[in-house]
Parts: structure tokens; C-alpha cells; sequence
């Protein structure tokens, strides 16, 4: 379980007595062929994986919180920084708790990097609504300009630190970004072509009666 007694969201018991096709067991234990990757993903492995990161979020923000009460008020740019990544954490660690006590949805047991750059896009759009005005976070001071400047800076390193991912772990998402725009792409043709017959039809039907 996580630190806080979320308890996992598919329990061993669960796995074991409810029928389900999509998991499968061998000699390491339950496992799933991911969404997203269909690839081989153990239960135990991504929940152990999502306990690991949630100390590392717990220990990045225990080392921020240090930082920021011992620096001065007059360093705004170190106070902004801080603030920053104190967000990013914050966001993972919400993510984590998310995804670790999901019982409903098998799409949420994924590998490690896929995790990781599900988290990225959505920190990408939490940050794109802070800067709208969107959403509000208790780390924003009343003059963000600083703190969104660092958001824009750090959010992919960060994520990588916390992790402990090399770089390339996020260059993955590129690839499923780019199928997804080309489903978008095929979706819209035969959308456009359907719209196209239906309003032939249309036509015609109303140049008969």
C-alpha cells in the first residue's frame, strides 16, 4: 500500500477469484498486455513501481519544504524555483494515488515509462491551465510570472529526476502521440466523406420529390 493506506486497486485477492480474460498469470505472477504497448506488464511490478516513485515525490518534497523556509524573502527566483518543482512533485504524487487505488480500469497497469509520460502530457496541460487562469494551486504567489517561467524550464527534468529515468524515457510518447494523430486524421476523412454522401443524398432526394 502507499504511505497514506491507499490500498491497491486490483488486490491480489481480486486477481486470484474474479474472472477476468485481459489478465493472465505464469510462474512470476498476474500480469497484463498494456493498452498501450501490448506488452507484458506485472501487477505486482507496476505497484511496486508506484510505491517507489511516491517515496521519491514524499523525499523531493521533504527536501524542498527544507530549502524553501531556510531562503530568504528577497530571493525571489530561488523562492520561485522551488515553488515549481514543489508543483511538479505535487502533480506526480497525485497521479500516483490516482492510478495505484483504480479498481474500475484495467488501462491503468502500464510499464514504468508509459506511466511516466502519461504523467508528462497531463502536467503539460495543468500547466497550460495555470497559465490561463484556468486552475489555481496553492504554490502560485500573486506575481507567477517566475514560477510558470521555471514550470516551462524544469517540468521534463524533474519528472526524470523523481523518476529516475534517462532522458530518452520520454521520447516514446512522440510515437504514440503520432498514431493518435493519425487515427484524428483517418476519423475526420471518413467523417468528411460520410457528411459528403449524406448531403448528396440529400440532394438528390429533395431533386426527386
Amino acid at each position: 500500500m502507499l504511505s497514506n493506506g491507499i490500498q491497491r486497486g486490483f488486490s491480489p485477492k481480486w486477481l486470484s477469484t474474479v474472472p477476468e480474460p485481459r489478465v493472465h498469470k505464469d510462474e512470476q505472477g498476474h500480469f497484463i498486455y498494456s493498452i498501450s504497448e501490448n506488452i507484458k506488464v506485472y501487477f505486482d511490478d507496476f505497484y511496486r513501481f508506484l510505491e517507489e516513485t511516491e517515496k521519491n515525490c514524499l523525499v523531493e518534497l521533504g527536501v524542498l519544504n527544507y530549502k524553501f523556509n531556510r531562503t530568504p524573502e528577497d530571493h525571489q527566483e530561488s523562492l520561485c524555483y522551488y515553488k515549481a518543482r514543489k508543483i511538479i512533485a505535487e502533480q506526480l504524487l497525485k497521479n500516483v494515488s490516482s492510478f495505484y487505488s483504480d479498481s474500475a480500469n484495467l488501462g491503468v497497469i502500464m510499464s514504468p515509462w508509459c506511466f511516466g509520460t502519461v504523467v508528462l502530457e497531463k502536467i503539460e496541460i495543468y500547466k497550460d491551465r495555470l497559465v490561463k487562469g484556468e486552475a489555481s494551486d496553492p504554490n502560485l504567489p500573486d506575481f507567477p510570472y517566475y514560477v510558470f517561467t521555471y514550470l516551462d524550464e524544469i517540468y521534463k527534468k524533474t519528472l526524470l529526476d523523481i523518476f529516475g529515468f534517462p532522458p530518452q524515457a520520454f521520447s516514446v510518447r512522440w510515437q504514440y502521440s503520432e498514431l493518435l494523430k493519425r487515427y484524428s486524421k483517418v476519423l475526420s476523412d471518413v467523417n468528411t466523406s460520410l457528411q459528403q454522401i449524406l448531403f448528396t443524398v440529400k440532394s438528390r432526394w429533395n431533386g426527386t420529390g
